[in-house]
């Protein structure tokens, strides 16, 4: 009989079934503080680190955009911006809670933006579709990464773009300072503000499992994305990948 392949759920070890229900659970419980939480994390830095995404995309009036893990919506928004009315910007997440949250945000801004709720391993869209896609502090929660960064290849046009923002791997100085950080200050947070400290453990776990700069250059070159770079932000507590369809 064959066995369930196993994969980390932060530190721990899963069956890969049993991973995306688990983060599914973490995201259902923390989707109505979630920005709250984001501004208290980084001191309002996440909104600085979209933005810039935002800039380096390239992305102009009449492109389409699509905005995976996109939760509450905050980098869709921008992009509706950016793109105006005669482009199109897609806002997706595996999370019904999440995408409540973001959907409900889109309604409130007026703008015009369709919330999905799908499987970023899985993406039900057409080949050579958009102009851009962004995955923003989603991918490492993600089971099958390599297949999702292959999925956002497969969707993009030729000439494309896909980024990454992600927490990364930090300036090796500020390591001690960054764990202590993670596991005592941001679970205490959790606590206070989210009344869940167990979510943002997981969540510091998730961050130290997740790929470094080199390596995930690496995993979007091995997906078919060419001129793949990166940008620290931060000292390395995020970094913003990019690269290219062609």
């Amino acid at each position: 009989m064959a066995t369930d392949p196993k994969t980390h759920f932060g530190y721990k070890t899963v069956a890969e079934s049993e991973k995306a229900k688990k983060v599914g659970e973490v995201f259902h419980s923390v989707a109505s503080k979630y920005d709250l939480m984001n501004d208290v994390m980084s001191a309002g830095l996440h909104r600085t680190w979209k933005r810039f995404a935002v800039d380096i995309s390239g992305v102009k009036a009449g492109d389409k955009v699509l905005d995976i893990a996109g939760g509450s919506g905050d980098l869709s928004k921008l992009f509706a911006q950016k793109v105006g009315k005669n482009g199109q910007v897609i806002l997706t997440d595996i999370n019904a809670s999440m995408l409540g949250v973001g959907r409900d945000r889109m309604l409130d801004a007026g703008l015009d933006v369709p919330a999905l709720q799908c499987d970023a391993e899985k993406l039900p869209f057409p080949d050579g579709h958009f102009d851009c896609v962004i995955v923003a502090f989603g991918l490492r929660n993600m089971t099958h990464k390599e297949l999702a960064l292959a999925e956002m290849q497969r969707v993009l046009k030729v000439g494309g773009r896909l980024l990454v923002l992600e927490f990364s791997k930090v300036w090796q100085p500020f390591t001690k300072i960054y764990d202590a950080y993670s596991f005592k200050l941001l679970p205490l947070m959790g606590k206070l503000f989210a009344k869940d400290a167990e979510s943002y453990q997981y969540l510091a776990e998730s961050i130290r499992m997740h790929p470094d700069q080199e390596t995930l250059k690496q995993m979007m070159t091995d997906a078919g994305l060419t001129k793949v770079d990166y940008y620290n932000l931060a000292a390395g507590v995020v970094a913003l990948h990019k690269g290219y369809k062609t």
